[in-house]
C-alpha cells in the first residue's frame, strides 16, 4: 500500500504521527501513577499545546481525570462541557456505524458505491464498494479535482461549505479511478464523504439520523451531533495565531468524513466502549458489541516494514504491551485526538481551539501521553 498523501491544510484529516521507539527492556514498570501525578501530566501537556482553550481527558480502568486550561480566558461554560470539533477523528464514528450496519445485516460492505448513488447504473467490473471507501482504498484523491476551485472564496474560513452533498455524489460519479480499486493505500476525504452519502442512500436514512440511532442514543452520546447549535456550548476555534476566532466548521458534503462535533466526556464514553466492548454492552446490543470489536481488526497494513496496520476505524501503532489505536483531525480553527490501548485499559481525548500549524505539538504530545508504557 502506498503511503498517505500530504494533507491540505484545512483537511479534517490532521497529521498522522510515527510511533516512537520501542523502550528499552527492562524491569516491570511500577504501579500506574496516581491521579495527582496523572493530573501534572496532563497540566504539561495542556501547556505544551499553547492554544486558546485545550482540554485532555483519560479514562483509565473506568476512572477519568479531566484537566482544562489555555491562553484565553476562561469561557462562561466550563470548557469540559463544550463540543469541539472533530475534524478526520469523525472517520471513527463512520467507521463503527458502518460495522454495526453490517452486524445487523443491513449492508455488506461489498455494495457498489456508485450502484448506492444511482440505482440504475452498471456496476463494471472493479467497482469502488464500500469497503474500498472505508479503507481508503477506492482509488480517489484526498479531495474532488473542482473542490479547489469552489472552495477558494472561502478558503481561510469554511470551503467545505461550498462542496455540498450532490457535488460530492456527482464527482464520484464522474470520477474515474486511476488505479484498480482495493490495491493501493491513499488517505481520502472524498471517499469517506461518498461512503456516508452512498449508504444514506442504501438504507433510505439520512447520515445524521443514521448516526443518531445506531450510534449516539444507544452509547449515551447527548452532547455529540454534526452541527453547531447553541453558541453558548460550542467551542470557539481560533486561526494558527491563536488569537483570531473562525466561524463554527460547516462540513457541507463531506459529513462522514469531518462534521462531528462533540464534548470531552462524550468522547471518553465512546471510547470506553470500544476498550472492552463485551462488558460494556453486556445486556445491551449483540450486533453493537461485535461491531466495537470489529474495528480493533485488521484490515491492511502500509508503511516501510509495514508498522503502520490500520482498521476500518482506527490507526494501529505497535506499543510495548500494545496495540495503540488512534485517529486525530483538525478543522480550519480546532484540532482533535482519540485514542485508546486496551492493554492498559487507558483511553485519551485531546482537543484544542487552535489551526494546525507547522511543528504543531498537540498531535505528537497526545500521542506520547497515550503510548507511555
Amino acid at each position: 500500500m502506498s503511503d498517505r498523501t500530504t494533507p491540505w491544510p484545512g483537511d479534517p484529516a490532521g497529521p498522522d504521527p510515527a510511533p516512537p521507539a520501542r523502550p528499552a527492556a527492562g524491569p516491570a514498570p511500577a504501579a500506574a501513577p496516581s491521579d495527582a501525578r496523572l493530573r501534572r501530566r496532563l497540566a504539561a501537556a495542556v501547556d505544551a499545546v499553547d492554544a486558546p482553550d485545550a482540554v485532555f481527558a483519560v479514562s483509565r480502568g473506568g476512572r477519568r481525570v479531566v484537566h482544562c486550561g489555555g491562553t484565553a480566558p476562561p469561557p462562561p461554560v466550563p470548557r469540559d462541557e463544550l463540543r469541539y470539533e472533530m475534524g478526520s477523528a469523525s472517520k471513527t464514528f463512520t467507521g463503527l456505524l458502518l460495522a454495526r450496519l453490517i452486524r445487523r445485516g443491513v449492508l455488506t460492505g461489498g455494495e457498489p458505491a456508485a450502484a448506492c448513488l444511482d440505482p440504475g447504473r452498471p456496476a463494471g467490473t472493479d467497482p469502488v464498494t464500500l469497503a474500498h471507501l472505508v479503507t481508503h482504498t477506492s482509488g480517489l484523491p484526498a479531495l474532488p479535482r473542482d473542490f479547489y476551485v469552489r472552495g477558494l472564496p472561502a478558503w481561510r474560513t469554511n470551503p467545505y461549505a461550498r462542496y455540498p452533498a450532490d457535488r460530492v455524489a456527482a464527482a464520484f460519479l464522474r470520477y474515474r479511478p486511476r488505479h484498480r480499486p482495493g490495491t493501493r493505500w491513499n488517505y481520502s476525504n472524498f471517499g469517506v464523504a461518498v461512503l456516508g452519502h452512498a449508504v444514506a442512500a442504501a438504507t433510505g436514512t439520512a447520515w445524521e439520523d443514521l448516526l443518531a440511532a445506531h450510534l449516539l442514543r444507544p452509547l449515551a452520546l447527548p452532547g455529540t451531533g454534526l452541527r453547531a447549535e447553541d453558541p453558548k456550548t460550542e467551542a470557539t476555534g481560533h486561526t494558527a495565531d491563536g488569537r483570531t476566532p473562525v466561524p463554527p466548521f460547516d462540513a457541507g458534503g463531506f459529513e462522514a468524513a469531518g462534521a462531528v462535533r462533540a464534548t470531552p466526556h462524550d468522547l471518553l464514553t465512546f471510547l470506553e466502549a470500544h476498550l472492552d466492548p463485551g462488558a460494556t454492552h453486556s445486556g445491551g446490543p449483540e450486533d453493537l458489541a461485535a461491531a466495537l470489536g470489529a474495528v480493533r481488526t485488521p484490515v491492511l497494513r502500509r508503511g516501510l516494514g509495514h508498522r503502520h496496520v490500520h482498521t476500518v476505524a482506527w490507526f494501529r501503532h505497535p506499543v510495548e504491551g500494545g496495540p495503540l489505536y488512534f485517529h486525530s483531525g483538525a478543522t480550519l480553527g480546532q484540532q482533535a485526538f482519540l485514542g485508546f490501548r486496551p492493554d492498559t485499559g487507558t483511553a485519551l481525548a485531546a482537543v484544542c481551539t487552535r489551526r494546525f500549524r507547522h511543528r504543531d505539538p498537540f498531535v505528537t504530545t497526545a500521542y506520547g501521553l497515550l503510548a507511555e508504557p
